[in-house]
């Protein structure tokens, strides 16, 4: 089994970020989190990479629900969406799947909600 949704667009990393901002929001999502991977371990430890963002998305309905059926899935929120460079014009995007990540957790519940988070991500995805 996968454990993400993938696509792979002609555009910059800047303009990868507004496209999957973008489809994120039609689904119900915001972006919580927004970390610079490149630019934190240039900082941190002085090593070059290309360009790789993970943006914290996230449902608040979604995960308010989620939250609810098992109190520490916080753990596992938000769903992180990989936005890095393969070139100056060509970039991927990885959503987790939530399905997948949540295999662990035996809770029918939940099961429900990350069923129903899923679906959206793929839309996200199918969208870019």
């Amino acid at each position: 089994m996968s454990y993400s949704f993938n696509k792979t667009l002609n555009c910059t990393l800047p303009e990868a970020i507004e496209k999957v901002t973008q489809a994120l929001k039609v689904e119900g999502f915001g972006i919580l989190t927004d970390i610079d991977v490149q630019a934190t371990l240039k900082t941190k430890i002085n090593k070059d990479m290309p360009g790789y963002r993970i943006l914290g998305a996230c449902s608040p309905p979604l995960a308010f629900q989620a939250i609810s059926a098992e109190p520490l899935i916080g753990t596992m929120l938000p769903c992180n969406v990989v936005v890095r460079e393969l070139d100056t014009h060509k970039t991927e995007i990885a959503i987790i799947d939530p399905v997948a990540s949540m295999l662990a957790v035996k809770n029918e519940s939940l099961g429900q909600v990350a069923t129903e988070v899923q679906t959206k991500l793929k839309r996200v995805a199918e969208a870019l």
